[in-house]
């Protein structure tokens, strides 16, 4: 774990992701509720940056975990029958 000196403050990480402590994610969650950044968000503006976002579900969707898990399967299945045809075609082959 590495823990380095940040502002006066002690910030630690774990396998590369960093570990709050309750006194930071109070600190944390304080501040963002001052910036309020959510008011300031205005989403895309260009037709080019709404295309991009519409994007976004099929983006992640493909990354879920059954769609991930499906992808697999497909996989799978068509290495075993890519190795079938392969087989296939040294038999023809021996004829």
């Amino acid at each position: 774990m590495a823990i380095h000196q940040h502002d006066e403050q002690t910030i630690s990480y774990a396998m590369g992701r960093r570990r709050w402590t309750p006194e930071q994610k109070a600190a944390q969650a304080s501040a963002i509720k001052r910036w309020k950044p959510w008011e300031k968000s205005t989403g895309p503006r260009t037709e080019e940056g709404k295309a991009i976002v519409a994007e976004n579900a099929l983006k992640h969707f493909m990354r879920c975990a059954g769609e991930i898990e499906d992808r697999k399967r497909f996989n799978a299945v068509m290495r075993r029958s890519s190795a079938y045809l392969r087989y296939l075609k040294a038999m023809n082959a021996k004829r």
